[in-house]
């Protein structure tokens, strides 16, 4: 049976956190519905400080955001946006259409049909982070959506450089510095300014998931991807220096970060807590990661490696770092997760950062239903069908014109009926008369 050495925030202090966070987006996107750009500026000025008669960066203002960053720093972004685009292209190479003759002269197909408007969100209030700009972006080219979209908040009271270049680089075509619900509000509902997208992407805070979550319907949704998680695994194959660091890179994201070590050791446990204190200590983004740590950090022992793989799979962790005898063995035998990490040379960061898989994942354990953002969100598998002679016409036509009536579709049954008729050359009763003889 596990044992907590550590817990989180209980479940009924963060229940009121997520109802306090739903009533103040619901308003929010009420007030932009309403007024529009009038209200997503008020907004920007209220939590972001950040003010301008258009929110859209002109080509000049792009141009000499590029020509803030060093040679290096482009190749840099280069180079990332390299390996995302790679692994995207080869994800959509397994994306096959399909045409099947599934009985004579009936076939049925499928293709797959870009999105033609996606809005990225790029989160940016309290670090640049523009590798998400390769994620949502670069990867909705890859699917050859028509127009791409990006909003980030502003970095410091201005454009963030770093993060307008990668939008560029990544082929955004329009890019505006707003940042968090009214930018996510705008892109989803439109205002004087912006066009409507279809879809919205990209992760963000409580509150940007919860606007995603109420707006899901009226656009698409990549996911419900919130604060960011990370679960290690472990055994005494590692060590806790190498435990400590790789949960205190993901809790630096935020004060709500979830960070969590699940062990079948003791002794790594408790090494890993006080590597943590004394990391804490010497941390630029200490105070932050301890906040996370202290609020939602968690050390859970188990007495097996089935019964860890059992608890991984309730958390649904986010990011799963795996540091093990026995690696693979749990890539194979996990089944809830946003994406794993095997072996202690590579690790989340490499992830979020270059490696080319996305890391747009789900979090709030919707890991159990659905995987991270990928090139296939950005396409609709549309299906077709067509029949090509009258005799397959006739023979569908007869089942589907019983199994019509059987539902009652007197309607539906003379769709069939009409075309038994003309390509069978059978004589069959009108549905509407065959339907009053049974009621009869």
């Amino acid at each position: 049976m596990p044992v907590w050495l550590k817990r989180s925030r209980s479940i009924e202090e963060r229940a009121e956190a997520d109802r306090q966070v739903r009533a103040v987006v619901e308003g929010i996107l009420g007030d932009i519905e309403k007024r529009g750009d009038e209200a997503v500026r008020e907004l920007s000025r209220k939590f972001d400080g950040w003010d301008r008669e258009d929110f859209r960066l002109s080509e000049a203002e792009i141009d000499a955001c590029m020509a803030e960053l060093s040679q290096e720093d482009l190749s840099d972004i280069a180079f990332a946006q390299e390996q995302v685009r790679n692994f995207a292209e080869a994800q959509k190479d397994t994306m096959r259409e399909l045409a099947v003759e599934t009985l004579p002269g009936v076939i049925l197909g499928h293709k797959h049909v870009p999105v033609s408007a996606v809005g990225c969100y790029v989160p940016g209030g309290k670090y640049p982070l523009l590798a998400s700009a390769h994620m949502s972006v670069l990867t909705a080219k890859v699917a050859g959506c028509a127009r791409v979209i990006t909003c980030a908040p502003p970095f410091q009271g201005r454009p963030a450089p770093a993060i307008v270049a990668a939008q560029h680089m990544a082929g955004a075509d329009e890019i505006y510095v707003l940042g968090g619900v009214q930018a996510v509000g705008a892109m989803a509902i439109g205002t004087e300014s912006i066009k409507p997208v279809d879809m919205l992407v990209g992760p963000g805070n409580a509150y940007v998931a919860e606007a995603k979550r109420q707006l899901f319907g009226r656009v698409g949704i990549d996911l419900f991807a919130g604060p960011t998680e990370t679960l290690v695994i472990a055994d005494e194959t590692v060590d806790g220096e190498l435990c400590a660091t790789d949960l205190l890179g993901q809790a630096e994201h935020g004060p709500t970060s979830p960070a969590i070590l699940l062990t079948n050791s003791e002794k790594l446990a408790r090494e890993t807590m006080e590597e943590v204190e004394r990391l804490l200590a010497i941390l630029p983004t200490g105070e932050i990661a301890r906040k996370a740590w202290t609020d939602f950090g968690e050390v859970i022992v188990c007495e097996s490696y089935d019964e860890m793989a059992e608890v991984a799979d309730r958390i649904a962790s986010e990011h799963v770092q795996v540091m093990t005898d026995r690696d693979l063995w749990f890539r194979d035998r996990l089944q809830n997760y946003g994406a794993l990490f095997l072996g202690p040379r590579t690790n989340v960061a490499y992830g979020d950062k270059v490696i080319g898989t996305n890391h747009t994942l789900p979090t709030m354990k919707a890991a159990r239903y659905t995987g991270g953002l990928w090139v296939g969100k950005f396409m609709k598998t549309c299906t077709w069908q067509i029949v090509e002679t009258d005799a397959a016409s006739a023979q569908i036509g007869e089942y589907a014109s019983r199994l019509s009536m059987l539902e009652g579709f007197a309607g539906h049954a003379e769709q069939a009926n009409i075309r038994v008729r003309r390509y069978g050359g059978r004589n069959v009763p009108y549905a509407a008369a065959a339907s009053r003889r049974k009621d009869g």
